[in-house]
């Protein structure tokens, strides 16, 4: 197993959790459901964590497909941009999730104003993920870059 493998293996994992955790803060904070909040809190949190994977791996897998037939290297640096930026913004949403959580445990009125932040976050950071996952399929599944098939793509 190499860079490559283990980059495909974990890179779904912050796209579907900043999803998951999202819905989940969401309906807690829609029904003020205190557990359904700090489970939701939890899961942005456990996010944050699961986008330190692949964002580990993708230097080494970027190396590994780089001189691939018909990988282009633009793709591979638009992807890892794009997968940088959505790092970022998971973690800040892991960050306003811990402080959250401890404003929770303190009972502080300010829990739920820092958790609709969190959920934002989140939910910005889910868009910029599932953008920098479809432009890491551009790298290697060329059957949905446009213009497949024509002669400029042969």
């Amino acid at each position: 197993m190499n860079q490559a493998h283990l980059h495909l293996l974990v890179n779904h994992l912050p796209i579907m959790g900043s999803l998951f955790s999202a819905v989940l803060l969401g309906a807690g904070l829609v029904q003020r459901n205190a557990s359904l909040i700090k489970a939701g809190l939890v899961a942005v949190l456990a996010a944050g964590v699961l986008c330190l994977p692949a964002q580990l791996t993708g230097e080494g897998a970027a190396a590994i497909v780089q001189d691939l037939p018909r990988v282009s290297r633009a793709l591979i640096q638009t992807h890892a941009g794009a997968a940088e930026l959505g790092f970022w913004v998971l973690e800040t949403a892991a960050a306003l999730a811990l402080f959250g959580l401890l404003l929770l445990k303190q009972a502080s009125p300010r829990a739920v104003l820092v958790a609709w932040a969190a959920l934002a976050v989140a939910a910005a950071g889910f868009g910029l993920l599932a953008r920098a996952g479809y432009l890491g399929g551009l790298i290697r599944h060329t059957e949905i870059r446009e213009g497949f098939g024509t002669p400029d793509e042969l």
